[in-house]
């Protein structure tokens, strides 16, 4: 039986999206921050006629994501996680013989194609906040428009998106597509949130100690919990030992990435009585599909870490940049999940116009060894013969089949 769901503007669309489903096997969702896809969509899915007793798999960036979307859903079903809804992410596993929709994290589903490539027990496959653009996600949909096309043409596709670039998805989901694709779009839901600018003192001063001097005064001039981006674990680490004398009876300091504990990673977001304050130090980790209860306050250090791949050395390394004011966007928009919120940014206004729209996406960047040789387990021998919504660098590829092959894993 199902718990009580509280009205989200997902609602609104989902009849649209149900008959377009079924009229359909692809559709896109855009649905800002706080419409409620992520949760809701699966659930009104589960009943369509066109499901036949098939699961939906759903995927998401993120581990952290993926088993809290997993717990949220069932709790409203009233179960536990692992009897209708489920998850799969690395290392950890909840599914049973009756589940029904199972959230996946990017390489599960890239195994779970491999392994079989009808996807025979699948009804849909969604695939989440499409907009983070990891090389897994493009990989994932791009087997699976050939997974379709090839072999299971009932197979339903759902991208959905809180800043996709709808004309460019629909105009990849169209192509060999008889007909057009449905293209829809829910409101969001989100609290007004106050953005206020903290530009370094000095250019040679510490990031760790203008963050921590932020959220001192995050916690003096305001209520709620705290919410702080920063981009990897060594500065998380420095910013908590320079917030040490902070912790109190009333305030707690929880560090939030992905290497964390399942149980840290779930003391970080758990909700706290009142007037107990927490200080969340997170990396991008963060950004989308996690709701920290109690938090109305951000401090955004406005930098991200990602994997780089150099061609010259044939290596792959961290490089820490500005984040794109898409991302930064979505980091403001964590304080006014729950009420009216406050974002504190690390850096002048007038940077923002030559802040990058929206982050590189990953394929572009990566070491294309991995994808090549995932490729190759699928069958195919070059990426062009699959569609993407950004193809593959040429030279990265070329530079790619000829380590594989003097490696002897292709031939």
């Amino acid at each position: 039986m199902r718990s009580f769901m509280p009205p989200l503007p997902v609602d609104a669309q989902l009849p649209e999206l149900l008959a377009a489903l079924s009229a359909s096997t692809r559709c896109v969702l855009e649905a800002p921050p706080g419409a409620g896809k992520t949760t809701r969509v699966p659930l009104a899915l589960l009943e369509a006629e066109w499901l036949a007793g098939r699961s939906i798999v759903m995927l998401e960036p993120r581990r952290m994501a993926a088993r809290n979307a997993a717990r949220y859903m069932a709790s409203l079903l009233g179960e536990d996680v692992g009897r209708t809804v489920g998850y799969r992410v690395r290392l950890d596993s909840r599914v049973g013989p009756a589940t029904r929709i199972v959230v996946v994290t990017e390489g599960i589903l890239t195994r779970m194609l491999q392994d079989d490539p009808e996807l025979s027990g699948v009804g849909c496959l969604i695939f989440d906040e499409f907009h983070e653009r990891s090389l897994h996600a493009d990989l994932g949909l791009a087997l699976a428009l050939d997974c379709q096309e090839g072999l299971r043409e009932t197979l339903r596709i759902l991208v959905m998106s809180a800043t996709l670039d709808a004309a460019s998805i629909l105009a990849l989901l169209e192509r060999n597509f008889s007909g057009p694709v449905p293209s829809l779009r829910s409101e969001g839901r989100a609290w007004p949130v106050e953005t206020r600018y903290l530009p370094p003192a000095r250019a040679d001063r510490p990031l760790e100690r203008d963050v921590a001097e932020a959220v001192r005064r995050a916690l003096r001039e305001e209520t709620g919990s705290v919410l702080v981006f920063l981009p990897g674990v060594g500065e998380i680490r420095k910013v908590e030992a320079l917030l040490q004398d902070i912790r109190s009876d009333t305030v707690r300091l929880c560090p939030l990435y992905g290497d964390l504990s399942l149980a840290e990673q779930d003391a970080a977001i758990a909700p706290l009585p009142s007037p107990l304050r927490k200080v969340v130090l997170a990396t991008s980790i963060a950004e989308t599909s996690l709701t920290i209860e109690g938090v109305r306050v951000v401090v955004d250090a406005g930098l991200s870490r990602t994997l780089r791949f150099d061609a010259g050395s044939g290596m792959s390394r961290l490089v820490t940049g500005r984040v794109s004011l898409a991302a930064a966007a979505q980091r403001r928009g964590r304080a006014g999940r729950t009420e009216a919120g406050v974002c504190y940014r690390l850096w002048h206004e007038g940077e923002e116009p030559g802040m990058a729209a929206h982050a590189r996406p990953e394929i572009l960047e990566a070491d294309m060894a991995p994808l090549c040789l995932e490729l190759a387990v699928w069958g195919v021998a070059h990426p062009s013969a699959l569609r993407w919504l950004d193809e593959p660098p040429e030279e990265g590829v070329r530079q790619a089949l000829a380590l594989l092959r003097g490696l002897g894993a292709v031939d």
